[in-house]
């Protein structure tokens, strides 16, 4: 039978109805099916063999009940063994031909199937990680996942299963039906009278069963989220400083006990269902041989014939069924095909340059300049920085201070190229960012945030993550400038220790040096250290400042800064006010000025805003 498509277009509880989350993603993001089609066109003779085999497997198939006729009327009765002999094995010969074919079907079907998913999962992932950091900022991380996986893995069974699924009902109904006729015309011009009812009843209890099944899907997906916000190393850190555990825990027994109150109406559901589709198909082959057996009726048929018609009737009843749900899978099909198009049609704000200027890494001096930059981020009422004029000599160091909000961070990224200028430009050695490739800006510029991600590896494939090429006498030249190679060699497996996940084994302050030493490995002629001591303690600031201390030798560095004692040695500081320049020059030229610097000075033991 044609099964619906998993996921968030058709999952358990989808069919039989149509979710008005489909129809709204098609008619705001309507789909081509001549684009559908375009996936499907590089496999056309496969997906024609696909259906010749199908159509050759149904059609054998019918050649089962005019056999079956044979022996019951002819070569039984009469003792016609040569008939016998052929009709049995013909019999036979059928079942294994149609399942040979049904073989060869299944695998080209999902071979060319997977072919398609693969190209499409593959196509979305590099398409996603052109994207902007606005893209990331703007859209839940859930959603990234649930289209690349979901959504895909439903695409994946419209085409390895729901579209072979459709061709072999419709071929199957139609030759069924006109098996039927042959057969008899009277049994024929009956059921139509009878199928119609039938079919009704069984999809009533089926729609039942199906709304207790969505729900149980609702409530399995709260009881998930629960599970993962109550039991991950953050959600338990969480719960157990705010002390919610037995809030928690009764909210979990709440949704648990839901669960199996639905699990007992899905079974008894299940059951109504179970016993009305025995009614059915009980109840048509009795009226068949009612009428079959009723002088009036029966209009001399054979028993072989009768027989054989009540085979093809129950064959009829399962693939008439799928394709009275043909319009919901479609539906739900196009809407993970919309969901996907989606996607890929997102514009790319951040590309590659039509016309590259390449550098010569050896020769790059590592002067940035900010000429007349302005940038507004999408949906922003007024500028995230206004007019920055701004040079960092190759080889100083620049130091931005000023309050939350004020285009600190903006000015970093934009050094980074994770976001292009509203207006004007940045450049390096006197070349546009947007006019180099964005793999040699990104090993030009290396950032150090004040959040540090570390996958769940280990040390050694952490730090290997930014040069999949380095030695480990490399690794360990990075880990011992970033002061953390002996903190490495303590743990149990040393640099083959894995991390965990996001890297809670380790101290905001251990991260940072592990960050930092990923980021020296690369060894970038231009450092950001965004915020990288803010979040510290007294000693473990100092630890990381030794090691920031060490990246900045020879190197042009931006220091986004947070305390004022991260910076006073600073080449130049700079002081920003809502996204402008308010002042600039030395500790000392800024603290005679008596302006912003100097007020920010004056309480220097504590944290600049941030």
């Amino acid at each position: 039978m044609m099964q619906p498509p998993p996921g968030r277009g058709g999952g358990p509880g989808r069919r039989g109805k149509v979710d008005p989350k489909d129809v709204e993603q098609l008619r705001e993001s309507p789909v081509s099916l001549r684009r559908i089609g375009a996936l499907f066109a590089p496999y056309r003779w496969q997906i024609a063999v696909v259906v010749a085999l199908i159509v050759a497997s149904s059609v054998i198939t019918l050649a089962n009940p005019f056999l079956v006729r044979a022996l019951i009327d002819d070569a039984i009765p009469n003792q016609n063994v040569e008939l016998l002999l052929w009709a049995v094995g013909g019999m036979l010969a059928i079942t294994v031909a149609s399942s040979l074919l049904g073989v060869v079907q299944t695998w080209i079907s999902t071979t060319v199937g997977q072919r398609i998913m693969h190209g499409l999962r593959t196509r979305v992932f590099s398409h996603l990680q052109r994207q902007s950091m606005n893209f990331f900022t703007r859209t839940r991380g859930g959603e990234i996942q649930s289209r690349l996986t979901n959504d895909i893995g439903g695409m994946q069974s419209v085409v390895t299963s729901t579209a072979t699924s459709l061709a072999s009902n419709i071929t199957t109904v139609v030759g069924t039906a006109v098996a039927m006729a042959v057969l008899s015309w009277r049994l024929s011009l009956l059921s139509l009278i009878v199928l119609p009812p039938a079919i009704w009843l069984t999809r009533r209890v089926a729609m039942m069963r199906r709304a207790i099944t969505a729900r149980q899907q609702r409530r399995l997906a709260d009881m998930q989220t629960q599970i993962e916000e109550g039991l991950s190393v953050s959600g338990v850190l969480l719960v157990k400083t705010l002390g919610t555990g037995p809030a928690l825990s009764d909210k979990f027994a709440r949704t648990s006990e839901d669960l199996a109150d639905l699990e007992v109406h899905a079974q008894l559901s299940g059951r109504w269902r179970m016993a009305t589709m025995n009614i059915v198909f009980s109840a048509i082959p009795a009226v068949l041989y009612l009428v079959a057996g009723l002088p009036a009726t029966s209009g001399g048929m054979t028993i072989g014939t009768l027989v054989a018609f009540t085979g093809l009737q129950g064959a009829l009843f399962r693939p008439l069924m799928s394709l009275l749900d043909v319009g919901v899978s479609v539906t739900s099909s196009l809407a993970l095909f919309s969901r996907i198009f989606e996607y890929l049609d997102l514009i790319v704000e951040i590309d590659e340059p039509e016309k590259p200027v390449r550098l010569d890494r050896d020769r790059v001096a590592g002067t940035v300049r900010f000429e007349h930059v302005d940038f507004r981020y999408g949906g922003a009422h007024r500028p995230a920085l206004d007019d920055i004029t701004l040079e960092i000599p190759a080889g100083k160091q620049v130091a931005l201070v000023g309050e939350t909000g004020s285009g600190k961070t903006t000015l970093g990224a934009l050094v980074a190229r994770l976001y292009d200028p509203t207006s004007g430009r940045v450049t390096i050695d006197g070349v546009d960012l947007r006019d180099m490739p964005l793999a040699e800006v990104a090993a030009l510029v290396g950032v150090v945030s004040q959040e540090t991600y570390l996958l769940h590896a280990t040390v050694r494939e952490n730090l290997r993550y930014a040069k999949p090429s380095a030695s480990d006498a490399e690794i360990e030249e990075a880990t011992r400038a970033a002061h953390i190679h002996d903190l490495i060699m303590s743990l149990p497996d040393g640099y083959d220790t894995m991390v965990g996940a996001r890297g809670h084994r380790f101290s905001g302050g251990e991260k940072q040096r592990l960050a930092i030493a990923r980021t020296l490995l690369r060894d970038p002629r231009i450092l950001v250290l965004d915020e990288a001591t803010s979040a510290l303690d007294n000693e473990t600031e100092r630890l990381v400042q030794r090691a920031l201390d060490a990246a900045r030798l020879g190197r042009t560095t931006l220091t986004i800064a947070h305390r004022l004692s991260t910076v006073r040695s600073a080449d130049a500081i700079v002081v920003l006010d809502h996204g402008r320049i308010i002042e600039q020059g030395s500790h000392d030229e800024l603290v005679a000025l008596d302006g912003k610097y100097a007020a920010l000075a004056a309480r220097s033991e504590q944290p600049v805003a941030v």
